[in-house]
């Protein structure tokens, strides 16, 4: 059986099934409710239950200390249509910034000098976020370094991070050459404003350099699962073949997704290479002799971003339309650096 819950502060509704948790449901409808352990313990998802019943496989630890006429959504399932009163999180404003402690789950080497790292939170912790945002490791001497989630928001067993080696990093010369699984981090997150619009109806064109494929990666998977059904573009420039880390991932979404299309380009293209050459916003206008109606979410160093922002916006691209995430690397701040 399906039950509608309606929040009273906006009038958004969205259905819940059986044996779904009443958070499960509305981050699967992409309904941004508050929540941070998911397990129950920890009260941040407790919102006034206006009206309906809420019922519980076990009483959830934080259920008393909210007191009566609260649910915890997170542990909650609809026994009848509900109402309930909850701040939504709509934009990144309204998402708390924390500061967690994280292990680090698995090392995976992607290529010659990238890694994908899969953090684990507390298991009284998930972390909320938007598609595109990023976090900071804070290191022992105060120092932070910045890395995009590349996982999207419903897919947060682990936090997703693909790490490139950059020269002289000391950090990632740490990463690379001497960090294990099951090392203590701690991280400050979620950070900055490159999300997805996910109330545009307009083609999307996802471009981006090196490791900006990482927040484009999560913003793409969140727009499948959203629904998003207007053409989706992603161009992901690149140096030579073995830099496409995870080739055959946008393989796979172009199998599975026919409104997804996929355009690797390479700039020193190795000798057998046959696909499109040379800088990837340049394969981008090549293909579009419009852009007025179009949105764009890049990401990468900042070269790729300010030449294609020049270019964008001679051919026509609205500013409004464009979103960007520029890699910039600071010695003492951010290891975010990208292809």
């Amino acid at each position: 059986m399906t039950f509608t819950v309606t929040l009273s502060t906006s009038s958004h509704q969205f259905d819940v099934e059986d044996n779904e948790t009443i958070l499960d449901a509305a981050i699967r409808q992409n309904i941004g409710l508050p929540y941070g352990c998911r397990n129950g313990r920890c009260g941040a998802c407790t919102a006034d239950l206006i009206s309906g019943e809420v019922t519980y496989y076990g009483a959830p630890p934080a259920l008393e200390e909210a007191g009566a006429g609260k649910c915890l959504p997170c542990q909650g399932f609809a026994a009848s249509d509900i109402t309930l009163g909850v701040r939504e999180a709509e934009s990144t404003a309204d998402i708390e910034v924390k500061l967690l402690p994280v292990r680090v789950h698995a090392v995976d080497h992607l290529s010659h000098d990238v890694v994908r790292l899969l953090l684990k939170l507390p298991e009284n912790q998930r972390l909320q976020f938007m598609a595109g945002q990023y976090l900071n490791f804070i290191l022992a001497d105060g120092r932070k370094r910045a890395f995009s989630i590349a996982n999207a928001p419903h897919d947060d067993q682990y936090i997703e991070l693909h790490i490139r080696h950059v020269d002289g990093g000391e950090f990632t010369d740490w990463v690379f050459t001497q960090m294990q699984a099951r090392a203590i981090l701690r991280i400050e997150a979620p950070l900055g404003s490159f999300v997805l619009d996910e109330d545009s109806t307009r083609p999307m064109i996802f471009m981006g350099g090196g490791t900006g494929f990482a927040p484009l990666k999560g913003q793409i998977e969140q727009a499948f699962k959203a629904g998003m059904d207007q053409p989706i573009h992603l161009y992901w420039g690149v140096r030579s073949q073995d830099d496409l880390y995870l080739p055959e991932l946008p393989r796979e979404w172009m199998r599975e997704h026919p409104n997804f299309h996929f355009v690797p380009v390479l700039s020193e293209p190795d000798g057998d290479w046959s696909g499109r050459t040379g800088w990837v916003h340049e394969a981008v206008l090549a293909d579009f002799a419009d852009l007025a109606d179009t949105d764009l979410y890049m990401a990468g160093p900042p070269p790729m971003i300010n030449a294609a922002r020049d270019a964008f916006r001679t051919a026509g691209m609205p500013e409004q339309h464009m979103h960007y995430d520029s890699f910039e690397y600071a010695e003492d701040t951010r290891d975010k650096a990208a292809d």
